[in-house]
């Protein structure tokens, strides 16, 4: 890696070096069970224990040596560093939650500046009530109409799955326009901490996709297979138009290995939402699988057109996912099918993300507890498990990799 470069990852396996993650906060006590559609959750974790469970992830990757950094801690770093930028950023952000009065906007404004830059990360990311903002005259029609809602800010809930906003690959990232508002203001912290923390805006950190985009490209769909390979899901989050996006600005940039991308087109359900809970690499030539996604599959293949500079070409391949995995790894592959392809054992435990692992090294991983069928197999298979505590954190329909986005990895 050069030296100044903060970022390096090109593989799904290389020894994790760097991770960021984000500990839950009290945006987990602001669910409830009416705004749980809205906010994509099927359930409410209990915050405590689901505090407890991720510190215990967290120490188990500080334990295999990898340095842990938290997006809120980064995030405040980085608004700290002008106070320009703090109130840009804040502004930015109200802009974002949809707030349409310019009154509720300024008193918003006044309450954010009211914190330390730590406390006012926190605050955001919790969502704000009505009645937290205690001086403000709701006269406008604007705040009589929409007086029943009880956020001026929405609840960030699903900000401990940090593999979504952004991506890591390579050198750079891509800083990631989600599907949904509600999950597309989390990339407002990503785009804070890359132009202005001390650690990286000084670094070369391309951007290989944007925020401000048009079309949508979330991280679980997003798999580096090799350093020349990067698999991306088309799926419920994911555009096709964001792969070809991404294709162009990657393999045409001349200061990366990447040749290929592999675009996996999976069904657009909410079992399949990305391509990370029914797809995992494990080991050098091993990955767990949900049972539905071994095949046969609809697999585009983007490449540089030699002819036109620039250009990408595109190959449709109807194939397995072991032929298509053999076929651009280089070698054989094995399949490990959550639940041991068991229809009742493999639905149970992919509900809670048994084939979404985090590799901290080849053939050494995090897995939940909860999933102790498919753990048994992974074990049977050589692999080294680190298991972790999950009764609460896989309530929000993530697992490990879900919850982690590794900054830097060891070359393979």
């Amino acid at each position: 890696m050069k030296e100044n470069r903060a970022l390096n990852v090109t593989s799904e396996i290389g020894r994790l070096r760097t991770v960021l993650l984000h500990r839950p906060g009290e945006e987990i006590e602001n669910l409830t069970p009416d705004l749980l559609d809205r906010l994509l959750f099927d359930d409410i974790p209990y915050l405590k224990v689901a505090r407890e469970e991720h510190d215990a992830f967290a120490q188990t990757l500080r334990d295999a040596g990898v340095e842990v950094l938290y997006l809120e801690v980064l995030a405040a770093e980085a608004v700290a560093t002008d106070p320009k930028v703090k109130q840009q950023f804040i502004s930015e952000f109200i802009d974002e939650a949809g707030v349409e009065s310019e009154s509720l906007k300024g008193a918003l404004t006044k309450y954010f500046n009211s914190f330390e830059d730590k406390e006012m990360i926190d605050k955001m990311m919790a969502g704000v009530r009505k009645e937290e903002i205690k001086d403000y005259q709701r006269e406008s029609l604007y705040d009589q109409v929409n007086n029943t809602y009880p956020f001026v800010c929405d609840p960030m809930p699903n900000l401990y799955f940090t593999r979504d906003p952004f991506a890591t690959i390579g050198h750079g990232i891509t800083l990631n326009h989600m599907r949904t508002e509600t999950r597309n203001r989390e990339t407002i912290f990503a785009k804070y901490i890359f132009g202005h923390h001390p650690r990286f805006k000084d670094k070369e950190v391309p951007f290989w996709f944007n925020r401000d985009e048009s079309t949508s490209i979330e991280g679980g769909d997003e798999l580096i297979l090799s350093k020349e390979t990067l698999a991306v899901g088309i799926s419920q989050r994911t555009d096709s138009a964001s792969v070809e996006k991404l294709a162009k600005r990657l393999l045409n940039n001349p200061d990366t290995t990447f040749k290929t991308v592999l675009a996996f087109q999976i069904p657009s359900t909410r079992a399949f939402m990305h391509l990370d809970t029914v797809f995992t690499q494990v080991d050098f030539d091993k990955f767990t699988v949900h049972p539905g996604i071994v095949g046969p599959l609809n697999v585009f293949a983007l490449t540089k057109d030699p002819k036109n500079e620039g250009e990408i070409i595109t190959t449709k391949e109807v194939d397995t996912l072991e032929n298509i995995l053999t076929k651009y790894l280089g070698r054989e592959i094995t399949l490990i099918k959550c639940g041991g392809g068991d229809e009742i054992i493999a639905a149970r435990e992919q509900w809670n993300d048994g084939s979404n692992t985090l590799a901290i090294a080849p053939g050494e991983v995090v897995v939940y507890s909860r999933n102790y069928v498919t753990n048994g197999i992974l074990e049977k298979q050589g692999i080294k498990l680190h298991v972790i505590p999950s009764s609460e954190l896989s309530r929000g329909r993530g697992g490990p990799r879900c919850m982690s986005m590794p900054l830097v990895r060891e070359e393979l």
